[in-house]
């Protein structure tokens, strides 16, 4: 039931010794696969006990028992050595599980229109319902932000597939295409600035993961003589299969299914948007003397290594190698030091964010800690609304983007791809 992954010795090294390696979460890795199904815990709690409240139970776990073990487990640092990553990415194993996830995503979201449509729910029980499904659509969105950065046909068509259940089609093109090329800058919108609000950041980030994606897929199907609405256009696509299904489960289960999926999607969009939040808070890439950005580098993301969220989200919190190495699958994702870490795992983070003052008092400490920013203002990307706030709070430093004349930052990692940012 296990693997154990061999690599010899690096040639011509005398000291050098072979490489054997066994993931020890290679089978704990199916907690992603299971907990889309989450949903229906609730609802067979509702059943046993008649309670409609019972339906929030997947909340429960989520935001209270699942930070709750991060706390008490902790962190996972291990890394699969280098030598052995080409064989762990080659194993079929991991990519079926994100396979095999697509469908559950389907089968959650119908089994929760199923119960609020046949139940006789009151109200605030659909409310309930509908924010429990949105959640969990959230992680399908997660699902597809895996397969979309792989480049094979299966991956592709899956990552659309996936993102049609919450309504969000267009995420892949907007985000490899437009997040990953200018994330911690101040003309992403996908990257939050300090003292912006995740209340802000929705305004700004939502509208405009929309409009980015479809002017980069206009361009593209420009550039093969195609019109944007088209049959190649790939957010239509998926936009296609969402109108099968959310039309198909109002057409079952009747007129309560609009505002079920109205909220449905609005909280899965809301989830997505809580992750992009926390992942970049105010990190910022230096300007070059010729004027670009510096390439992406693990630093300027948001890394957490908490064992139990990790599980549950594909590895998503290893967010500062994914940065680095897009395309890298989950299970060879790395971890190193000295890295900007969050406190927890992203489903204590979320609760966070969602109370500014507290969220500021917990981040910005942290933030302007960093090795990288040391106290200077001007390495962090600013909410330019909060500029004078935050200079007179932290004192010194430019709170503007550094200047094209700015030196390139010495920090350089071994390892780490300097050019793979797109």
């Amino acid at each position: 039931m296990t693997v154990t992954y061999h690599a010899p010795a690096a040639a011509g090294d005398i000291n050098a010794s072979s490489v054997a390696y066994r993931d020890r979460k290679r089978w704990a890795w199916a907690l992603s696969v299971v907990y889309p199904l989450l949903p229906f815990a609730g609802m067979a709690a509702h059943s046993y006990t008649g309670y409609q409240i019972a339906l929030a139970l997947p909340l429960v776990i989520s935001y209270g028992l699942m930070p709750l073990l991060d706390f008490l487990i902790g962190e996972d640092r291990n890394n699969p050595p280098e030598a052995v990553v080409p064989q762990l990415d080659a194993d079929r194993y991991y990519r079926w599980l994100t396979w095999a996830t697509v469908p559950l995503h389907f089968i959650a979201l119908i089994g929760c229109a199923w119960w609020v449509g046949t139940q006789g729910l009151s109200w605030w029980a659909v409310l309930i319902l509908a924010y429990v499904a949105g959640t969990d659509s959230g992680l399908g969105i997660n699902t597809g932000h895996e397969l979309g950065h792989k480049h094979t046909a299966v991956e592709q068509w899956l990552a659309r597939l996936v993102l049609a259940v919450p309504a969000y089609g267009h995420f892949t093109v907007e985000h490899g295409r437009g997040h990953h090329r200018f994330v911690s800058t101040p003309q992403d919108h996908a990257s939050a600035r300090m003292g912006e609000s995740i209340y802000r950041f929705a305004l700004r980030e939502v509208p405009g993961g929309i409009r980015r994606a479809w002017q980069l897929e206009a361009q593209r199907l420009a550039q093969l003589g195609r019109r944007p609405w088209s049959a190649g256009n790939t957010m239509l696509q998926s936009y296609a299969v969402t109108a099968v299904l959310q039309l198909g489960l109002v057409a079952a289960f009747g007129w309560v299914m609009l505002p079920f999926l109205a909220i449905h999607n609005l909280v899965a969009w809301w989830q997505l948007t809580s992750a992009n939040y926390i992942e970049h808070y105010g990190l910022l890439r230096e300007r070059l003397p010729d004027g670009r950005y510096e390439a992406p580098q693990p630093h300027h993301s948001w890394n957490t290594n908490h064992l139990v969220t990790n599980l549950a989200t594909f590895h998503l919190q290893r967010h500062s190698d994914h940065h680095a190495y897009p395309s890298r699958r989950y299970q060879s994702l790395r971890h190193f030091e000295d890295l900007p870490q969050l406190p927890s795992g992203y489903f204590g983070m979320f609760p966070l964010s969602y109370v500014p003052a507290l969220w500021f008092r917990v981040m910005d400490p942290r933030l302007m800690a960093l090795p990288h920013v040391r106290g200077d203002l001007g390495k962090v990307n600013v909410d330019p609304r909060r500029r004078d706030e935050l200079e007179r709070r932290h004192g010194g430093g430019r709170s503007a983007e550094r200047s094209p004349s700015s030196p390139p930052s010495p920090r350089r990692r071994e390892g780490i791809n300097q050019g793979e940012g797109d």
